[in-house]
């Protein structure tokens, strides 16, 4: 897959020069980088429920790939049960070692909660840690990929989460990378009705409405 990169508080040179970073950093490039169309074709048409956009199937391949990486997922962020919860509020989508990542292909009202865990995971806390980062990634979807890939509309998308960067930089003290995924190269994902509820369907760049 291709995509934009924005760092924030400098991650991107700690990350090439720190060691402690540059292999994870490089990991995570990885796993992008494999990402092909014909992956994202074949995930997309092999879920069981027609899905309207193709979010679940980078999510799924994202996942998988950083999981045979030794990444781990739904990790806690708090070693306290009253905040070991099973809904997602105080747990990491990846981390490992030094980096926690978020894959954010949710409603644009998160935003600030997707940017926020990764400073939670990486400060010291009145609440006891399950897990010490030191720098995050949020992995999300451009505007041009929202609308190839067949996302909702109210989603957050790569240049909100840029521009909400500037007013709670001072909320943020974690080095971050923000990645934009930008839209295939080979596809789109068109919409059609089907059950009174729309569903998508990939349609390959060049191919006929017929």
């Amino acid at each position: 897959m291709e995509y934009k990169k924005f760092s924030f508080r400098h991650a991107e040179e700690i990350f090439l020069v720190n060691k402690e970073f540059t292999s994870l950093w490089e990991e995570v490039l990885d796993v992008l980088d494999s990402i092909s169309d014909s992956d994202l074709i074949n995930e997309f048409n092999s879920e069981t429920r027609k899905a309207k956009s193709i979010s679940e199937a980078i999510n799924k391949l994202i996942a998988r790939r950083l999981k045979e990486k030794g990444w781990k997922s739904e990790s806690s962020i708090f070693a306290d049960p009253d905040y070991a919860d099973n809904k997602g509020t105080w747990r990491l989508d990846f981390a490992k070692d030094s980096i926690a990542i978020e894959v954010a292909f949710n409603h644009g009202g998160n935003v600030s909660w997707n940017l926020i865990k990764p400073v939670l995971s990486s400060e010291l806390n009145h609440v006891q840690k399950a897990i010490q980062t030191q720098a995050g990634v949020v992995i999300t979807a451009t505007d041009a990929m929202k609308k190839a890939g067949g996302f909702d509309g109210a989603i957050g998308t790569y240049e909100k989460y840029v521009e909400y960067l500037r007013p709670l930089n001072n909320l943020l003290t974690t080095p971050m990378m923000i990645i934009g995924l930008e839209p295939p190269k080979t596809f789109i994902i068109e919409h059609k009705k089907e059950d009174s509820k729309m569903v998508g369907y990939v349609k390959l760049k060049g191919e006929s409405n017929d």
